[in-house]
């Protein structure tokens, strides 16, 4: 059973950290293992780190689950992520909502199969007053497609060019309402941003690990939240 965590050696915490979780395919490879046994692991590991985040006093946590481009992949890796998905929303949400945890979707829900978009619209809607933290699910996610997507709503909604700026052109973005990324983990020893969040992570603090997603526990969320607590953030500034 998982200690809770003490905030006391931690100056400063987050309030949004956004995690790329790399490394299943080759942790499953390094094991004689298919990829898919390597992304149900991962899958098993992110329920496992929500919680122990949870007990943190940190509001939003953002995963990348599948981006626009892992379509490329061969389509049995594909349709296999998806079916782990499903099963992890089915399984894990019940228990996320008796935590007071909230869900919401980021990225294109209308490209997925209907049985997952069912799923992910069952989990928001179950979660939906839920208040303790929020956990954003990038699945069909990318950067760049969100952005058009923002471009797309304005000039279908007819706002004038002299009414856009950063503030209001992030009410657009899928993450509306959200604060920007104040820290972002990456693991599996890839240094990249991989088109992940790239408006919301213009200052976000980086934490980049060897450690392969499937091997990341409470003491590597420790080592990064304890790292991001010893910087000073200038925004740009002096």
């Amino acid at each position: 059973m998982a200690k809770t965590p003490t905030t006391k050696k931690f100056i400063l915490l987050p309030t949004h950290i956004a995690m790329v979780p790399d490394g299943n395919g080759r942790w499953a490879e390094r094991r004689g293992l298919p990829r898919l046994s390597g992304h149900r692991e991962g899958a098993e590991n992110m329920r496992r780190m929500i919680k122990y985040l949870s007990k943190y006093p940190i509001k939003y946590v953002t995963l990348y689950g599948f981006s626009t481009e892992n379509w490329t992949r061969p389509e049995v890796e594909v349709m296999g992520l998806f079916a782990i998905l499903e099963e992890f929303i089915n399984k894990c949400v019940p228990e996320f909502n008796q935590e007071g945890i909230k869900l919401r979707h980021l990225g294109r829900l209308n490209e997925l199969p209907r049985n997952l978009q069912a799923a992910i619209n069952r989990a928001m809607e179950l979660t939906e007053n839920n208040a303790r933290m929020t956990l954003n699910l990038a699945f069909n996610y990318g950067g760049r497609a969100e952005i058009v997507d923002a471009v797309r709503r304005l000039i279908a909604e007819g706002v004038s060019p002299q009414n856009i700026d950063e503030e209001s052109f992030g009410h657009y973005l899928y993450t509306a309402g959200l604060p920007n990324v104040d820290l972002i983990i990456r693991t599996g020893d890839e240094m990249r941003f991989s088109n992940f969040l790239i408006w919301q992570t213009a200052y976000s603090e980086y934490h980049f690990t060897k450690v392969l997603w499937p091997d990341f526990g409470e003491k590597d969320i420790d080592t990064a939240l304890l790292s991001y607590s010893r910087r000073q953030r200038r925004f740009g500034g002096l």
